[in-house]
């Protein structure tokens, strides 16, 4: 199966991005070159090297070959993967935990791989929705399982920080693919082993 992986430049562009810091340093009022701020263009460039690194994540090295055929059909869930990501609307964190579930169809996943996965699409700059969705479709296109399932709730600093300023909001997106979408049970057993009340 070919997994795509985003084009993006091999070597970070530390450089280019320490003079960007520096210029945007001078634009807000500060001087770079005071003590406390001489290395912080560099420490920020390295920051945004590490929080996207998910582009730079070659999705089949990722999955180095842990697909296993087993014979079970029930439902596997990890729960509780706790992901930080950055807005792409106001480069600030989102950050908060996500559940994630498949029916296998003839072959699983190995465990530690689906934070991975979680990881490697937290790690880009996102929304909400677009992350819930391309985890459930990469599991879907990965596994070709029975069903899919994905719950992220996240607290975004763009909402607690500024704007509205609502400390305590917290948003909840899914993603339900096949038995998880069309069967009513299947998808109650799932938010139930999540700790979600039951569709009434």
């Amino acid at each position: 199966m070919a997994i795509e992986r985003v084009s993006v430049p091999t070597v970070w562009p530390v450089e280019p991005l320490k003079e960007i810091i520096r210029e945007l340093l001078v634009l807000i009022g500060e001087d770079p070159d005071r003590e406390g701020l001489q290395r912080t263009p560099e420490r920020v460039a390295r920051m945004f090297a590490e929080l996207t690194e998910g582009y730079r994540t070659d999705p089949q090295i990722l999955v180095n070959d842990a697909l296993f055929e087993v014979a079970y059909d029930e439902m596997v869930v990890v729960r509780d993967i706790e992901f930080y990501s950055l807005c792409e609307h106001h480069l600030l964190p989102f950050f908060g935990k996500a559940h994630v579930a498949y029916i296998p169809n003839g072959r699983v996943l190995g465990l530690s791989k689906i934070p991975r996965i979680v990881e490697m699409f937290a790690r880009r700059l996102q929304v909400q929705e677009r992350m819930t969705e391309e985890i459930a479709a990469f599991l879907e296109d990965l596994l070709h399982p029975q069903g899919v399932a994905v719950v992220i709730e996240a607290a975004h600093m763009c909402a607690m920080m500024r704007g509205i300023k609502k400390a305590h909001a917290r948003m909840v997106t899914s993603a339900m693919r096949g038995a998880f979408k069309s069967n009513l049970q299947t998808r109650n057993e799932f938010l139930n082993l999540i700790g979600y009340a039951h569709v009434p």
